[in-house]
């Protein structure tokens, strides 16, 4: 059982690691790149926007976070 836990603990610590909102605005960028494509509209230009959106706005309230 230790090994099934660990495995699970593994790919939580891989997938959310530091920031969890990162990892829910990625799991909600794919659901709409995915809505996007369903609806027949070209996806691919959804998901770089949105990850460097992501990316600046972890790195902006790690640095806010830090500066007090």
């Amino acid at each position: 059982m230790k090994y099934v836990v660990g495995f699970f603990r593994f790919w939580y610590d891989f997938v959310v690691g530091d920031d969890w909102r990162v990892a829910a605005g990625l799991s909600v960028a794919f659901g709409m790149s995915a809505l996007l494509a369903h609806h027949g509209v070209p996806a691919w230009w959804f998901l770089p926007p949105a990850a460097i959106g992501l990316l600046g706005a972890s790195l902006w309230r790690e640095v806010r976070h830090s500066s007090r």
